[in-house]
């Protein structure tokens, strides 16, 4: 694992270090715009320190006219339009190479719903789940019974497309469903009410053309619930990095977050929760194909337990930028 990062180098972006324009794209108008800003800005100031030529360009306005000067996108946008195939599909029509997943293992990853059926397919464990679109007509009554019928409480509602666990509630009997459904409709018609299994919170992190996973992360929030504030709040969640597990469970977990990674046609890098119940069997929760860079992030945790820094990370990824159509 120590010579994880050589794999990666590309020589040709190396030869045009100062004279490639690279444009870390960030900010957007979704609702993680704020925490996409903070993500831009620590890694548009890594590619200025390791001596890259490099512009922070916010995802609004006359942004299309900016974009048409940079050599190579650096995307940091996430929620909608950053994570879900919207700019990958914009970068691919200006034949602008970019770093991450390409349109549909975007689109793919950030659609809650079709990404676990796509896991459930290829066998691996995840919650069992019930998808409601509320483009037409739903009965609240209905919902309530159809929960209690092929899931039973504890639930957690979500939106089906959206990230930072914006929108996303426990519920623990009937009468907290009706608030919780209607959080989740702020941000999308369609939701995800999925089985809530109560364990160990794991994530792994994966990078590279030929996919390696990094060390896996437990996630111990104080509050019992890894929410938006324990993501952000430095002081609220405990992370133990490299988790503790034997070692036939951390190696399985690992090989899982590869092949979900693929099974949802992610590249480059991805993140990949799980929650491993008190028998050991770990469940696929979600994918993230463009993971928050920020002083409380996950993936630079992993790096840097194997000694990549944060600025040696960036480069890694950059080195990944590619067309994918």
């Amino acid at each position: 694992m120590s010579e994880l990062p050589k794999k990666f180098q590309n020589p040709e972006i190396r030869r045009k270090k100062e004279s490639l324009r690279i444009g870390v794209i960030a900010g957007g108008i979704s609702s993680e715009r704020e925490i996409s800003l903070l993500t831009g800005k620590n890694i548009y100031e890594s590619l200025v320190r390791s001596g890259y030529n490099a512009t922070l360009l916010d995802f609004k306005d006359d942004f299309l006219s900016k974009i048409k000067k940079i050599d190579l996108a650096f995307l940091a946008l996430h929620g909608r339009y950053g994570e879900d195939g919207t700019i990958q599909g914009l970068l691919e029509c200006l034949k602008i190479p970019y770093t991450g997943s390409g349109v549909l293992g975007s689109a793919i990853a950030i659609n809650k719903i079709l990404s676990k059926e796509i896991i459930r397919n290829k066998n691996i464990l995840t919650p069992d789940y019930i998808a409601i679109d509320f483009n037409g007509k739903q009965d609240l009554y209905n919902i309530a019974e159809l929960v209690n019928k092929k899931l039973s409480f504890p639930v957690i509602v979500k939106p089906n497309r959206e990230g930072s666990t914006i929108g996303i509630n426990i519920v623990e009997e009937y009468g907290k469903l009706e608030h919780s459904i209607k959080d989740a409709l702020k941000y999308d018609k369609k939701i995800l009410i999925e089985k809530y299994i109560k364990g160990r919170e794991l994530t792994v992190s994966i990078i590279g053309k030929e996919p390696v996973a990094l060390p896996i992360i437990e996630i111990k929030p104080k509050s019992g619930f890894y929410d938006y504030n324990a993501k952000y709040n430095y002081h609220s969640t405990e992370y133990i990095v490299p988790a503790e597990l034997e070692e036939e469970i951390y190696m399985k977990i690992s090989k899982t977050a590869i092949e979900c990674h693929k099974a949802l046609y992610c590249s480059s890098i991805s993140r990949v929760d799980f929650i491993l119940d008190n028998f050991n069997n770990a469940y696929f929760f979600e994918l993230n194909t463009m993971p928050g860079m920020t002083a409380t992030s996950l993936v630079p945790k992993a790096a840097r337990a194997i000694g990549i820094s944060f600025d040696h990370l960036v480069e890694i990824i950059l080195d990944l930028a590619n067309l994918k159509a």
